[in-house]
């Protein structure tokens, strides 16, 4: 087993980890939280893993793919986020566990997975 697939195994579904995370032009990216949606124990072979881009610009709260997270809310202060942010699940990536910088937090995914479905018409 490679250091990098060990890497990605410490890795779970709800982990706000800090990565590099593509731009939309995907020529560029930069180092930014993200949530992991991707299922535990997936084991496609691939040292990567799908996440969701987090964002502090509040206005783009307000939409059924977006789940906002509070830092007044128990779910806010474990989340290891610095200011209120929103959960895109409209804005989804694979990242190489390369990529990934370290877990800052963790966030409950009963409201992220009513995003997700609402996203991808489940």
């Amino acid at each position: 087993m490679t250091t990098m697939t060990r890497k990605k195994l410490n890795y779970k579904r709800g982990d706000v980890i800090l990565a590099i995370f593509p731009d939309s032009n995907l020529l560029t990216a930069k180092l930014r939280p993200a949530l992991i949606v991707q299922a535990d124990n997936l084991q496609t072979g691939l040292s990567q893993v799908i996440v969701a881009m987090i964002t502090s610009k509040m206005f783009r709260t307000n939409h059924l793919s977006r789940v906002t997270i509070l830092l007044s809310t128990p779910e806010g202060q474990q989340s290891g986020l610095i200011t209120d942010s929103v959960v895109m699940t409209d804005n989804l990536a694979t990242v190489a566990a390369s990529e990934i910088d370290r877990v800052i937090g963790s966030i409950p995914m009963t409201k992220i997975d009513m995003a997700l479905r609402y996203t991808l018409n489940l």
